[in-house]
């Protein structure tokens, strides 16, 4: 009997030790500093606590994958384990990381599309993020559109320049998807709220005019301006006659400049040669140039001309004009041109 009691004490001393060094090396697990911080940790989707403990260990990030799964166990049973990609230079400990897996703050990327810029260049520069997955591989523009559930629509100015963001896993067809979503919003809204002065006849012409904006702005408070004189122009039933639309119906034949013979050469977005608008927009407009599309500001001026530093003269005669042409692009010598047949 006296065996049996000192077995009994020397055993509870035993296991009240136990517990006691258990719980002193959970403590101190938990309060310890992460190791190898540097690596991305990538988690991939269906995987559970057992699965991330593991792999914990195995890089050398937590000491003992059992204290990573009881601290679990104990405060985070209902933990949701959201698959990405992580970075761990700012976690300091396992309570750290576990939270974070569990909100999924994974690892954003940002791609900027710029205004101004074509659909295909959109595309090429998609494919060039390696995050992203090559969902586009080969699909023809129609194939695009129909997966982004616009069948027959042609894809030029139907996605929203600005900032997007992205994480491990997406395609470029997700983010094609944001931009033309966002595009949708922003021409809806530009469209309903249109000025009184718009002489376009949908939210899709508003668009095409637009893109032509866009390529036509160098100075972003000229925007409305601008967006005045092509108004006045088809109000009148007036030739636009801007060279960003002759540019974009020459395609690959462009090759940095415009000749005589370019502006008489007849193409659907020649706006020399045809009157209104193409059939099409030119560019991608951003939000700025779809604004000043449907509130052009009320002006007289029919003509404008670069000044040679992102800013235009503008004029409401076309002898005005053609001095602005002279003063702004000919140095001041008078010669003939386009507009000016005769030297001035």
């Amino acid at each position: 009997m006296k065996l049996f009691r000192i077995f009994r004490l020397t055993f509870y001393a035993v296991f009240i030790t136990s517990l006691a060094l258990g719980y002193f090396i959970y403590i101190n697990t938990l309060s310890k500093p992460l190791e190898n911080r540097e690596m991305t940790l990538i988690i991939p989707q269906g995987v559970g606590i057992s699965w991330l403990a593991n792999h914990l260990e195995k890089q050398g990030v937590i000491d003992n994958r059992y204290v990573f799964r009881a601290y679990t166990w104990l405060n985070m049973r209902n933990v949701n384990i959201k698959a990405g990609e992580y970075t761990l230079v700012d976690v300091d400990n396992i309570q750290d990381l576990v939270a974070k897996v569990d909100q999924g703050k994974v690892i954003q990327y940002a791609i900027t599309l710029v205004e101004g810029k074509t659909f295909k260049e959109y595309v090429s520069q998609l494919k060039s993020q390696k995050t992203l997955i090559d969902e586009l591989g080969e699909m023809s523009n129609a194939q695009i559109m129909r997966k982004l559930g616009s069948p027959g629509k042609n894809p030029e100015g139907l996605f929203a320049p600005q900032t997007y963001f992205f994480q491990k896993g997406d395609t470029d067809l997700d983010l094609l998807k944001q931009a033309h979503d966002r595009l949708n919003v922003v021409l809806e809204q530009a469209w309903e709220n249109r000025s009184e002065e718009v002489q376009v006849k949908s939210a899709y012409e508003l668009l095409i005019l637009a893109s032509i904006i866009e390529k036509e702005t160098g100075a972003a408070h000229e925007r409305p301006l601008i967006s005045g004189v092509f108004t006045n122009r088809l109000r009148i039933g007036m030739k636009l006659q801007t060279d960003p639309t002759v540019i974009y119906g020459m395609g690959e034949r462009y090759k940095g400049n415009i000749r005589r013979r370019d502006l008489t050469t007849d193409t659907e977005y020649n706006t020399y040669t045809r009157y209104g608008l193409p059939p099409t927009p030119i560019a991608m407009p951003g939000e700025a140039a779809i604004y000043a599309a449907a509130n052009p500001e009320k002006t007289d001026a029919l003509y404008f001309v670069g000044k040679g530093d992102g800013t235009h003269q503008f004029s409401k005669t076309l002898k005005e004009h053609n001095n602005a042409v002279i003063k702004y692009q000919l140095g001041g010598k008078p010669r003939k041109f386009s507009s000016n047949p005769e030297k001035g």
